[in-house]
């Protein structure tokens, strides 16, 4: 083994089917380098549990953490991020839709350096028309809110800062979603393309109205930091040493 540990998070709910071949194609795409596989089962109602153990069970460098109450996607990722020891994290759905095939290709873009956190820019025909015209649409403005990329989606690599920034903010119930939180942890990001395949079996556990509703959440969200951090921009430099001092010559204010 060489190179960084690789933490690998994949939040799990409905996806029993995928668990075995998730967990193959991961262990090929990652030869020779020092990995680990968190499945974060969160309260599936399947047998996703039982797989996720039966992995575990067969592989030392697969680990499952168990939630006994639903908390979505984006806080199971931040759980599995919070509990696994590595020097770089990667993000990653259960169904299929982004190749394990294309970690290596996140983790040496994180590895030049220039950015703290690298995300799969998400490219083809993965899902109906519409549902990727909304999901541009709300990507392009959360880019512009946030400075992600505007392809960027939560298949992602993560360096420590970006890791511990996501893990306070979306813990701490203030970040709607991991993607959100990374666009916001004040470091460079960037993207690398990458083809997404559409989902191998089952539906989606996001309905439309789901998704419009945490799509308007996390752009409030993300509208409302901005506008804080703007304001808090402003007090700064009000209060820079170019501004008024007192009399003592120390620069505070009494």
């Amino acid at each position: 083994m060489s190179g960084p540990r690789v933490a690998v998070v994949v939040p799990v709910y409905g996806n029993e089917g995928t668990l075995r071949p998730l967990a193959a194609r991961l262990a090929a795409a990652l030869a020779g380098r020092d990995w680990r596989l968190r499945l974060v089962v969160d309260a599936s109602p399947d047998g996703s549990l039982a797989v996720a153990r039966e992995l575990a069970a067969a592989d030392p460098r697969v680990a499952v953490t168990a939630l006994e109450v639903n908390v979505g996607q984006h806080r199971a990722l931040a759980t599995g991020l919070h509990v696994e020891d590595a020097d770089v994290w990667v993000c990653l759905d259960a169904d299929l839709q982004d190749p394990p095939e294309a970690v290596p290709a996140l983790l040496d873009r994180l590895a030049r350096g220039d950015a703290g956190a690298v995300f799969a820019g998400r490219r083809g025909r993965y899902e109906s028309p519409l549902r990727r015209l909304t999901g541009d649409a709300h990507r392009r403005v959360a880019a512009r809110l946030t400075g992600l990329p505007p392809d960027a989606g939560a298949f992602l690599a993560l360096g420590p800062a970006v890791r511990d920034a996501v893990v306070a903010a979306v813990l701490a119930g203030s970040a709607p979603s991991v993607v959100l939180a990374a666009g916001l942890a004040g470091t460079p990001l960037a993207s690398v393309p990458v083809e997404r395949d559409r989902r191998p079996e089952g539906t989606s556990a996001w309905t439309g109205r789901a998704r419009l509703r945490q799509s308007l959440r996390s752009l409030a969200w993300a509208a409302g930091r901005r506008v804080s951090g703007s304001r808090a921009g402003r007090r700064g430099r009000s209060s820079s040493p170019g501004g008024p001092r007192s009399g003592s010559g120390t620069g505070r204010r009494p």
